[in-house]
């Protein structure tokens, strides 16, 4: 028998990008004195962003980049409304501020955070696609089946707008909502638009999508918390309740949140493509 050798693919050139923006900029954004972040967070997102692709792209033979740029691109056009909608939220609830937020005019910050905000969709679903290609996602291909039912869709629906009026109406007990209650108003609204949603893989019993979007969004988390530990300005957080077990400035019962928030992206991105009328579904998280 003949044994035939597969020749890895060699490490494409925005992957060398990525790397150098990452050795260049992490330093910079924990070392220089004085302000930095507000200029060091984009590009250093955009190299994890761009490396992630091409870690996704050497193990796959595709990515959200080399599949379709333009779509690539779209994933930082519309990261940035999509993150403001979380900062409405948190206006709210307060479980977060920014340290030097009062350095800039309010017109300089919205222009530089919007930048920041506009490598949050970009970085989780290339997370996710790159925890896609790994063997133990496979294990939930085969698990319990949520089909969505008139029922379920209604249920989600209304229970998504009961957490968000608690979350107005008493902040303090009700912010956790703001990582639920989006997905459960946007997965029936998906659903009933004909949009793509999660709910159609699990009436399968695959929940290969959603380990992958949990598994993406936690490296996400990692590297968000860690980067964000020695960054100036930075973010830290005043969550009532569960505010001990640091690890970095985020509490670790605080790190749950970021779960139910992959799926509210993934809801709100859908939700987007689906009202421009776009209907191929680009991510691949459950091959």
């Amino acid at each position: 028998m003949t044994r035939i050798l597969v020749r890895p693919r060699p490490w494409p050139r925005h992957g060398w990008l990525g790397l150098f923006l990452i050795t260049l900029f992490w330093p910079l954004t924990w070392f220089l004195p004085g302000p930095r972040t507000h200029f060091t967070f984009f590009p250093l997102w955009t190299g994890l962003v761009l490396t992630l692709d091409a870690l996704v792209w050497r193990r796959r033979g595709h990515s959200l980049l080399t599949r379709r740029w333009q779509a690539f691109v779209g994933l930082f056009v519309l990261s940035a409304p999509i993150w403001w909608l979380f900062e409405l939220l948190n206006w709210r609830t307060r479980n977060w501020h920014y340290v030097g937020r009062e350095l800039f005019s309010d017109l300089e910050y919205a222009l530089l955070a919007s930048l920041a905000f506009s490598t949050v969709l970009p970085a989780v679903f290339e997370a996710a696609e790159l925890a896609s290609t790994c063997s133990f996602i496979q294990r939930f291909r085969h698990g319990p089946r949520l089909r969505p039912t008139r029922r379920l869709l209604l249920g989600f629906f209304l229970a998504g707008w009961l957490m968000l009026a608690v979350l107005w109406t008493w902040p303090r007990y009700g912010f956790p909502f703001i990582w639920l209650s989006l997905f459960f108003i946007l997965e029936p609204v998906n659903a009933w638009l004909g949009h793509r949603t999660l709910l159609e893989e699990t009436a399968r019993g695959d929940w290969r999508s959603v380990a992958s979007l949990w598994a993406g969004v936690l490296l996400c988390a990692f590297f968000w918390e860690f980067w964000n530990y020695w960054a100036f300005p930075k973010w830290v957080y005043t969550i009532p309740f569960v505010d001990f077990l640091r690890i970095f400035e985020m509490p670790l019962l605080g790190y749950g949140g970021y779960l139910p928030f992959a799926l509210e992206l993934y809801a709100l991105y859908y939700l987007v493509r689906g009202l421009l009328g776009q209907r191929d579904p680009y991510l691949r998280l459950a091959s």
